[in-house]
């Protein structure tokens, strides 16, 4: 069952009293989230801060954007006005990578009627739809979380990980050509490099089911057959790739320290050219 809905079908949802609306703005570096929500928004949408609200407070080798504990991550969510019955849809203005973000913490923390809005911010516009500049205030919600129901993938299980490893970073990240952000360049040796950007159409849309099927299947990732598990820089883009994954049709485990926390231990091993596969 997909996870994303249509600007035109969220438009066709918006006075539904369960639906609570998540606009998940990031982007690396920038401080201007906010103000960008406030200057235009989805109607009813309450702002959602990635590094205060999706994220846990980083440590020495925790990576950027470590989990947030769970009963943080509970109250944020009833702070936003989820209930039970609620249905959530999350969106942000580039490709869905924040969003995704969301999406998998709350899928993670046992919530199961949570969409991403395809395309975000930019289909919404294309589809002519208003925004609002209204902030509103939800009545708290009364939401019960649990934790754990998504596969997570820890360092210390990387070595006897038996399922492809997929580094969703910028092909020059991976090669360790270049590194703007952690202190060390390269991947995890065994890694296979898919951009999450690969995951979508030139419009910020996810490509189609079956194309995006062909192109997991080149890493040699299949529907049934062994889980894979993704990384990135911190963790926020790799849930882009599960998303993409179970659009798929295909589990996939999150490593949420991804490389920030693999690169912060000097002793672990670093790869710089392509990996094979196969033959």
């Amino acid at each position: 069952m997909t996870s994303l809905i249509r600007a035109s079908d969220l438009a066709a949802k918006l006075q539904d009293p369960n639906l609570v609306l998540l606009d998940v703005r990031w982007s690396l570096g920038a401080t201007d989230n906010r103000e960008k929500y406030q200057a235009g928004h989805i109607p009813a949408a309450r702002f959602v801060d990635l590094e205060t609200d999706l994220s846990g407070t980083p440590g020495e080798h925790t990576g950027r954007h470590p989990l947030p504990l769970p009963e943080d991550f509970q109250a944020a969510a009833r702070r936003w006005g989820i209930n039970d019955q609620s249905t959530v849809v999350v969106y942000d203005d580039a490709g869905s990578m924040a969003a995704a973000r969301a999406w998998w913490l709350l899928r993670h923390a046992g919530f199961p009627r949570v969409l991403v809005l395809d395309g975000g911010l930019q289909a919404w516009r294309e589809a002519k739809c208003i925004l609002s500049t209204q902030s509103p205030v939800p009545e708290p919600g009364t939401v019960t979380l649990s934790w754990g129901a998504l596969p997570v993938l820890e360092m210390a299980e990387l070595e006897d990980f038996d399922g492809v490893l997929i580094d969703s970073r910028a092909t020059a990240r991976y090669l360790g050509v270049e590194e703007p952000v952690d202190p060390v360049a390269g991947h995890i040796p065994g890694a296979l490099n898919r951009p999450t950007t690969d995951n979508l159409d030139d419009s910020a849309r996810f490509k189609p089911a079956q194309t995006l099927r062909e192109g997991f299947a080149r890493l040699g990732v299949e529907p049934g057959g062994t889980p894979p598990a993704a990384y990135c820089g911190s963790g926020i883009t790799a849930a882009h790739q599960v998303l993409a994954l179970h659009e798929a049709g295909i589990e996939a485990a999150l490593y949420p320290g991804s490389w920030s926390q693999y690169c912060s231990y000097p002793q672990n091993p670093v790869a710089t050219s392509d990996e094979i596969h196969r033959s």
